[in-house]
């Protein structure tokens, strides 16, 4: 039995990769019962629904990209990505940049 159809598969496994090279240290794991990149804490969030890619870069990853994400759904620290358009890939890779370097920053300040 699939979840998904073909495309929501496409999708969740091209943002996968696109985590997955900016992040190459990230841990993948399960965390709220949905795909999770750890690095040095929880990095980034995601998960396929019937009509959208969910994308949690924490409330800090969406307040920093607010004006790019203007166009799309959010909430305090998610973003929907419509299934029938494009996933943005640039943007997704800045945000992922973004959260890698905080979460660095956030771990050596408490070393």
């Amino acid at each position: 039995m699939r979840l998904f159809d073909e495309k929501t598969l496409r999708k969740l496994e091209q943002l996968r990769s696109i985590i997955r090279q900016e992040a190459p240290g990230a841990v993948e794991t399960i965390s709220y019962g949905i795909p999770t990149f750890d690095l040095n804490g929880h990095l980034v969030h995601f998960a396929g629904y019937a009509g959208h890619i969910g994308f949690y870069p924490t409330s800090s990853g969406i307040e920093r990209f607010r004006g790019e994400l203007a166009r799309y759904p959010t909430s305090r620290g998610a973003v929907r990505f419509p299934l029938d358009e494009p996933l943005p890939v640039g943007l997704v890779r800045r945000i992922v940049r973004f959260r890698v370097k905080e979460n660095a920053a956030r771990r050596k300040a408490t070393s």
